[in-house]
C-alpha cells in the first residue's frame, strides 16, 4: 500500500464506486426467482469484469498493479453479496448500491490490512 494521500483516497474512492456500481448492476440482473448459489457465482464472475473493465480508467492515475487487485476483488465480493441477497428478496437500487458499496468498503480494508500483515515491521531509515 502507497502512503500518499492522492492514492490511498483513490484507492478507497474507486473500490467503494466500484462495489456500489456492481450492486446496482447486479440488482439490474437477478431477481427472486433466480437460485441463490448461481445469482452468487454469476454475480462473482459479472463483478470481476466489471471491475476489471473500470480498473483501466483508474489504473491510468493510481498504478497497474496497485489498482487492478483490489477493485477485481471488490467487484467480485459485492457482485457476490448483492446477487444472493437479491435472489433471496426485493432489494430497492439504492439498497443495492449501498450493499454493493459496503462490500467494496470490505475488499479493500481486507486488501489493505492483509498488505500492512505481509510486509511486516519495517524501519524506513534502515532501509538506505
Amino acid at each position: 500500500m502507497d502512503h500518499r494521500l492522492f492514492f490511498a483516497v483513490g484507492d478507497f474512492a474507486a473500490n467503494v464506486a466500484i462495489g456500489a456500481i456492481v450492486g446496482v448492476v447486479s440488482w439490474a440482473i437477478v431477481g427472486p426467482s433466480w437460485n441463490m448459489w448461481l445469482a452468487m457465482l454469476a454475480m462473482m464472475a459479472l463483478g470481476n469484469v466489471v471491475g476489471l473493465l473500470f480498473f483501466f480508467p483508474v489504473g491510468i492515475k493510481l498504478g497497474a498493479m496497485e489498482a487492478m487487485v483490489p477493485l477485481m476483488l471488490s467487484g467480485e465480493f459485492s457482485g457476490m453479496v448483492v446477487g444472493m441477497t437479491a435472489a433471496m428478496m426485493m432489494l430497492s437500487a439504492i439498497e443495492a448500491a449501498l450493499l454493493g458499496a459496503a462490500g467494496g468498503l470490505v475488499g479493500i480494508l481486507f486488501i489493505w490490512i492483509v498488505n500492512a500483515r505481509l510486509r511486516g515491521v519495517t524501519r524506513e531509515a534502515d532501509e538506505t
